[in-house]
């Protein structure tokens, strides 16, 4: 039995290790909202919830033979043993055989912990649902790479019908305590003006930020070699977002009733301003008519929401 922990109590690394464990337990057909409840029971003083799995990715595999028996875990490394740097000494090595590269695809699916009043009060946790499936042949006697990096990864290459090669499984793929990530600086301003307009507009008022988004979390190295995260936020609702691109921006009335439409179909109020600098099919010129109404004779947002958006009209960011 997985113990439960305290959050205010624990070491650091606790947390991670036990979700990692019960990742590792559970079979991949499992639902993620099974996960989250399963995750729940780790932290039975936090409300933990699914809000996004966000799929299309895949990782470079291993490498298998025409019979499927394992030849390499990682083509990565079996490439750079066999090849010792040279492209022409690992293609020798392979003429004459049937190997296959694999691929790892994968779905990310997203829990979050609200830890807290204000907008990035909550901890995010990412489980990953991979699967290892054949991606292409790397012995075709037509083909010879320039070098390794496009052995392991050539850009036009015929794909294979992506049969599976193993099991579905669930990893556990980071925590992250976003209070701790935004003092670290490693958030950026960007993202701290962006949860702060959440939070003192309408939409804070009435919705916590993580029930509607996600941080999109990267990992890149500064020049110094330190490491570093990236973050950038991430819709919880993806397929029914409407667009507003310039070429639909009104005015008056109809303009009001465009916004207040599009925060109908979020379900949250001010979404439309959120939207529009996260993504490219939300105009900026709609925040720019919205401004220019307000500033006359329209008044349709709250005094809040109005203060919002005069700040970004002068001075402009998006993510």
């Amino acid at each position: 039995m997985t113990r439960a922990i305290r959050l205010d109590s624990a070491p650091a690394p606790a947390l991670e290790v036990q979700v990692a464990e019960l990742c590792a337990s559970r079979p991949a057909a499992s639902d993620p909202v099974g996960l989250a409840a399963a995750v729940q029971d780790l932290l039975p003083g936090l409300e933990v919830r699914h809000v996004l799995s966000r799929g299309g990715w895949h990782r470079l595999g291993g490498v298998v033979d025409i019979e499927g028996r394992r030849i390499a875990q990682s083509i990565r490394e079996w490439a750079e043993a066999e090849s010792e740097g040279d492209i022409d000494r690992l293609m020798g090595k392979l003429a004459g055989q049937r190997l296959f590269a694999t691929r790892s695809n994968g779905r990310t699916h997203y829990l979050v912990a609200p830890t807290g009043t204000g907008a990035e009060d909550f901890i995010q946790i990412e489980v990953e649902e991979t699967q290892e499936v054949l991606d292409r042949c790397i012995t075709d006697p037509d083909w010879f790479p320039d070098g390794i990096p496009e052995f392991l990864d050539p850009l036009d290459f015929p794909r294979l019908e992506p049969e599976p090669v193993g099991e579905p499984h669930l990893v556990f793929r980071r925590l992250v305590r976003v209070p701790d990530l935004m003092a670290s600086g490693d958030g950026g301003p960007k993202l701290q003006r962006f949860l702060a307009d959440w939070g003192r507009s309408s939409a804070g008022d009435s919705d916590r930020f993580c029930d509607h988004w996600v941080l999109s979390i990267r990992e890149y190295q500064d020049r110094d070699g330190e490491g570093h995260l990236s973050a950038k936020p991430v819709p919880a609702v993806q397929e029914a977002v409407p667009g507003l691109p310039s070429a639909e921006v009104a005015r008056g009335v109809r303009l009001a009733n465009q916004i207040h439409g599009f925060d109908r179909a979020l379900g949250c109020p001010f979404a439309w301003y959120f939207h529009m600098l996260t993504n490219p099919k939300v105009s900026h010129r709609i925040a720019e008519a919205v401004h220019a109404d307000l500033m006359g004779a329209y008044a349709y947002l709250p005094a809040k929401d109005l203060k919002v958006l005069r700040d970004w009209y002068a001075e402009p960011y998006g993510l």
